[in-house]
Formats: C-alpha cells, sequence, structure tokens
C-alpha cells in the first residue's frame, strides 16, 4: 500500500495510477488522516432480473401461438 498527502497526489498521479494498474492500493491523506484509496477498477457484469418486463406486455391475441398459415407448406 502506497500513501501519499494530497500535494505529491496531484504531482504523480500518473505515477499512482500506473501503480493501481499493476495492483497495488494509493490512500491519499490530508493531514496524516487517510481520505481516499484508489483501488483498480473492475466492472461488474449487469445482472438481469427476473420478472423486469412484468405487465409491459398489454395485449396478447388469442390465436398468438396457432400455427400460421403460410407454413403449411412447411410442415
Amino acid at each position: 500500500m502506497i500513501m501519499v498527502n494530497v500535494h505529491e497526489a496531484k504531482t504523480q498521479l500518473s505515477a499512482l495510477l500506473a501503480a493501481v494498474e499493476r495492483g497495488e492500493e494509493v490512500v491519499i491523506a490530508r493531514n496524516g488522516e487517510p481520505v481516499a484509496k484508489l483501488v483498480h477498477y473492475v466492472e461488474q457484469p449487469k445482472l438481469r432480473r427476473l420478472g423486469c418486463a412484468m405487465g409491459s406486455i398489454l395485449y396478447m391475441a388469442e390465436d398468438f401461438d396457432a400455427p400460421l398459415d403460410d407454413f403449411d407448406e412447411y410442415q
């Protein structure tokens, strides 16, 4: 873990970001007290929610699942 003050963080931001990319954690302190931590960003996969379309289908024809006349020759 690397600890730097705010002034050092402002002047060495590129180097600190490179350290974060290598897997190190960087803590930024003000007056000796930690106020922020830089860590490598990992994108979280978006979760699909069950039932998210519930209620959005307002009408469905009675014969929705009936065979189509156009496909008679393929059967």
